[in-house]
């Protein structure tokens, strides 16, 4: 596992009334969603970034707005919903 460190100022915690945990957790969550909807990254891969269990990644995602679906086109769509 790779680890990489991002410096945050003290007054961006100040301003935003987090501990360095939250901001650790928080950095953590957004790196891990971001790749997931920008890159593709697994579920499974992105839960391990965000420290979490994959239905916790998952219902995070659909907090912010992030489908889990993901289909080529809308034959795929109805053919995978007809199936289901």
């Amino acid at each position: 596992m790779c680890q990489i460190s991002v410096n945050i100022p003290e007054a961006v915690l100040y301003d935003t009334r987090m501990s360095p945990e939250e901001a650790t957790r928080f950095s953590k969550r957004a790196v891990a969603m971001e790749y997931y909807r920008q890159q593709g990254v697994s579920i499974g891969y992105c839960a391990k970034i965000a420290d979490m269990t994959e239905e916790d990644f998952m219902k995070y995602l659909g907090q912010h707005h992030v489908s889990i679906f993901k289909f080529d086109d809308e034959a795929e769509f109805i053919s995978e919903a007809q199936n289901a």
